[in-house]
């Protein structure tokens, strides 16, 4: 069982704060106090860079990299003309991918200005998936009209293009040390795209409500998918394993709306596998992978959905929030009454 304990750092005049009626299972007050604001409005979407500096994109239309640590503003990126809706970083670089509702998506460079250095353009409505492949070479991005694409990075030349009716692209993510990318729909399904042959390979049985969003596992064995839903229907998140097409492993219920987020947590050696889900009940949940069981619940009233989170290391877990922006929320793991505790020392990078 997890003991959730936390302090929200928020800047500006939002603020983060536990539920003051009946507290949730495993979960307690919280602290507030204030940092600089990273957008001025909703941030949809965070990631990491490095690990002390995020990126964030928001309904301001800026692509931040922040300093989650020192909670101050290292670089703000003004290219896009509507607001960003993905951000992404290409592991071990100072590479930077945006999406955006204005179809296009730009790739920056932290250490070459803060003018975009290439730009990708196709899309006839919003950009709401990308992924880059394993060596760099090739991004991936997926729409709402209903085109999957394939791009050289350093053409920006568009070289695969497969449209499936209804397939309204939720979200990508490529499969690690692997040529397969798996994407999410408001279709309901799964699919798995092979991108060599750009043609999808698997597709997993419908859900019951639209899939948000997924991750996979960083050995490429399991896939995790969240749902959307309404009044605890719907609102959970499924494992998938994906050495065997279709196989649903658990089920993670117990948002009482839409789960709009789900991401693997980094294992230390020995230790449990973990899954955090964050929902528009503005609340992050942690579970245990293999049995899910929910260990512990941060409850965050007045911070509106909780859309995206970005595990940072194996303590330290970024959530984007549409009404008190970036959250960092501090995992702190040791042993009381021989069961795991941890702690969430939770921070709040508020929008003003």
């Amino acid at each position: 069982m997890f003991l959730l304990l936390w302090e929200c750092l928020p800047v500006a005049s939002a603020l983060c704060r536990a539920s003051q009626g009946e507290k949730a299972e495993n979960s307690c007050d919280s602290q507030v106090l204030q940092y600089e604001p990273a957008h001025h409005g909703s941030v949809n979407t965070v990631t990491n860079l490095s690990p002390d500096l995020c990126v964030s994109g928001g309904t301001d239309q800026a692509v931040v990299v922040y300093d989650w640590r020192q909670g101050r503003t290292c670089q703000s990126f003004q290219g896009h003309n509507r607001e960003v809706t993905k951000v992404l970083c290409y592991p071990g670089s100072t590479w930077i991918f945006s999406a955006s509702r204005d179809k296009t998506v730009l790739m920056w460079d932290l250490n070459q200005g803060d003018e975009p250095i290439q730009e990708f353009c196709g899309h006839e409505l919003v950009v709401n998936g990308i992924a880059v492949s394993p060596d760099g070479t090739k991004l991936c991005t997926g729409s709402r009209d209903n085109w999957m694409c394939l791009w050289d990075i350093e053409t920006a030349k568009c070289e695969q293009r497969h449209n499936i009716s209804r397939n309204l692209v939720t979200h990508v993510c490529w499969v690690p040390a692997s040529s397969s990318v798996v994407q999410t729909s408001e279709d309901k399904t799964i699919r798995v795209w092979d991108s060599r042959s750009w043609q999808v390979t698997n597709t997993f049985p419908a859900k019951q409500y639209i899939q948000t969003h997924c991750d996979v596992s960083p050995n490429g064995n399991y896939l995790i998918s969240s749902s959307n839903g309404f009044g605890g229907q719907g609102c959970e998140a499924t494992l998938w394993d994906l050495r065997q097409p279709g196989c649903k492993v658990v089920e993670y219920r117990g948002h009482l709306q839409t789960t709009a987020c789900c991401v693997f947590l980094p294992v230390c050696c020995g230790g449990t596998a973990r899954v955090a889900t964050s929902s528009h009940d503005s609340s992050v949940k942690i579970w245990d992978q293999n049995t899910a069981v929910c260990l512990g619940t941060l409850s965050l009233d007045g911070a509106g959905p909780l859309v995206s989170l970005a595990p940072s290391d194996l303590s330290n877990i970024l959530c984007a929030s549409f009404n008190s922006g970036l959250h960092h929320i501090q995992l702190e793991e040791g042993s009381q009454q021989n069961q795991a505790a941890a702690a969430f020392i939770e921070m709040s990078v508020s929008s003003s």
